[in-house]
């Protein structure tokens, strides 16, 4: 019998292959990605492409013309947006550029906890536990520096990638049903077309589900952030309340990057943003356990213990793979300030 024989060369070349598959995979995760959320922006706007393709005035059953007139009003609307706020965010942004080394200097020696202890009436016994938290966490604190350089300089990256999901959608928009019809006749055999079709709609059908009862679940997302802050005359309510409603279709991330964004906008206006991050934790509870378990349920026909154990898997396979080894890290040490005070 000759070696090697056929079957091993079958598996040898089948296992090449897939590990191939699996590295071009990895290497392009990030374009993957890109596609991944372009076509999520798809069927976010889709509805409203689909209305003016049925209402529109003079483009009546045109599929391009509704695209165009979509993003034509996108446009108006983050101009309009951009021409309410940015003067606002430009000025507060400028000004927390200038005053991040002070600050950053009176919070690695302490000098902060006065400015605290006058803000919100702390005993000097407050005062000096958590002058001794800071001390103790000094040279943590002072590595935050260029871990935040860090951190600005990833979000100006993906900023520019964010740029081009836009640009990807209008060709899934305009371009989707052919693409994905041309897909399965390369992909399938003829005889499978049809239960693949049928599998395609379902799927269509899941994911336009998914994305309403995201919608939603954002919109709730702005009303509680944007009337709490307003309540509490938080600096920049509405702009960070529409902020955590956008960041809300992320899941884990997006929570977590408007409690930082609150927090840091607080701590840096001298702002009652402990009771702030203590009405964001409410609602984190109330959305997590409550809202979305009943809008993803009812949307996707999905009880709703199902939908608490895909929200609590999801969390925890995030915060598995972000889990830093060191236990002197950032995280750590805003975590114990958090707590100190």
């Amino acid at each position: 019998m000759a070696f090697p024989d056929r079957r091993t060369v079958d598996i040898l070349l089948t296992t090449a292959l897939l590990t191939a598959v699996g590295v071009a995979v990895y290497c392009a995760r990030r374009v993957i990605l890109m596609f991944v959320l372009a076509i999520l922006f798809t069927y976010l706007i889709d509805p409203a492409v689909k209305c003016l393709q049925r209402h529109s005035l003079f483009f009546r059953d045109l599929r391009g013309p509704a695209v165009v007139e979509v993003y034509l009003t996108l446009v108006l609307l983050i101009a309009l947006a951009g021409y309410t706020f940015a003067p606002s965010l430009a000025t507060s942004t400028a000004r927390v550029l200038d005053e991040a080394p002070a600050f950053l200097n009176s919070l690695s020696t302490g000098d902060i906890a006065s400015d605290l202890r006058g803000k919100y009436g702390w005993s000097e016994a407050q005062e000096s536990r958590f002058r001794a938290s800071l001390a103790r966490h000094k040279q943590d604190i002072q590595s935050l520096v260029p871990t935040v350089d860090r951190y600005l300089s990833n979000a100006a990256q993906m900023f520019g990638y964010l740029l081009l999901i836009p640009i990807l959608a209008i060709f899934f928009l305009r371009d989707g049903q052919r693409i994905v019809d041309v897909l399965i006749r390369l992909l399938f055999h003829t005889d499978r077309h049809p239960k693949i079709d049928a599998l395609v709609g379902q799927l269509h059908l899941m994911l336009t589900q998914y994305i309403r009862a995201q919608l939603l679940l954002c919109v709730l997302s702005f009303v509680f952030y944007s009337a709490a802050m307003l309540v509490r005359r938080f600096p920049h309510a509405i702009a960070l309340g529409i902020l955590g409603g956008l960041l809300e279709f992320i899941p884990v991330v997006g929570w977590t990057s408007t409690f930082a964004a609150v927090v840091g906008v607080g701590i840096l206006n001298l702002s009652h943003w402990v009771w702030m991050a203590a009405l964001l934790g409410i609602w984190r509870v109330i959305q997590d356990y409550f809202a979305t378990p009943r809008i993803i349920g009812s949307h996707l026909k999905l009880h709703p213990l199902a939908a608490i154990f895909a929200v609590l898997a999801g969390g925890r396979n995030r915060r598995n793979r972000r889990r830093l080894p060191r236990r002197t890290d950032d995280g750590f040490v805003l975590h114990h300030l958090a707590f100190s005070c």
